[in-house]
């Protein structure tokens, strides 16, 4: 792809940097930017740059969030009995999109793969194990893709709950085995969440 400004393809390179953006996506972004108002440009880029700058991961959940603990947290009429474990941020916004879900989050950052070399203490666990103990959580729902991977993390993690006396539950079946959670439609995921079971490591 031939440039006649070092400048535009500078701004290409840029925005084909991201996931899904190739090259001419990325060359449309950029003409469109360039024929808006400077003071439109200087918005979008100010709301990129602040957001790197000033995000914030919730010191409970690890959520993001703009202040020290996300609004779900805070959120009162939340059940704070209630946690949810995740492996991504896109998996609650899946969650919350369901409207269906009115506990609270934990977000692992991944699941256990040797493979890919992750191991637990890569994991957000210690402070799953923590909250689980300090706040006297009465159940856990594992919303975890139903992958081996997520399938491996369930299972160490129902392992390491054992002890703490807290229900340790599973999203339903509906979802299909190798699926990712983020891209399951919002009523069958919805249905996960309420007819969840209690989690059994016996027929592992």
């Amino acid at each position: 792809m031939n440039f006649s400004s070092k400048l535009i393809e500078n701004a290409v390179n840029a925005f084909a940097t991201l996931p899904g953006i190739g090259k001419k996506t990325a060359l449309r972004l950029v003409l469109h930017l360039l024929k808006q108002e400077e003071g439109k440009v200087d918005l979008f880029s100010e709301a990129i740059v602040k957001m790197r700058k000033e995000i914030q991961f919730c010191v409970v959940c690890h959520n993001i969030s703009d202040e020290e603990q996300c609004s779900i947290c805070k959120n009162p009429a939340r059940n704070q009995d209630l946690i949810c474990v995740v492996e991504s941020l896109r998996d609650i916004m899946a969650i919350e999109n369901t409207g269906q879900f009115r506990g609270t989050y934990h977000l692992l950052g991944g699941v256990i793969s040797p493979i890919e070399g992750v191991g637990p203490e890569h994991l957000n666990i210690d402070s799953l194990l923590g909250r689980v103990k300090d706040r006297a959580i009465k159940e856990v729902i594992m919303a975890i893709s139903p992958t081996i991977e997520g399938d491996t993390t369930i299972f160490y993690l129902n392992k390491k709950l054992q002890p703490l006396n807290v229900k340790v539950s599973t999203l339903a079946r509906g979802i299909s085995f190798g699926g990712e959670l983020e891209y399951a439609d919002e009523l069958t995921l919805a249905r996960s969440i309420m007819t969840r079971t209690t989690y059994n490591d016996s027929t592992r």
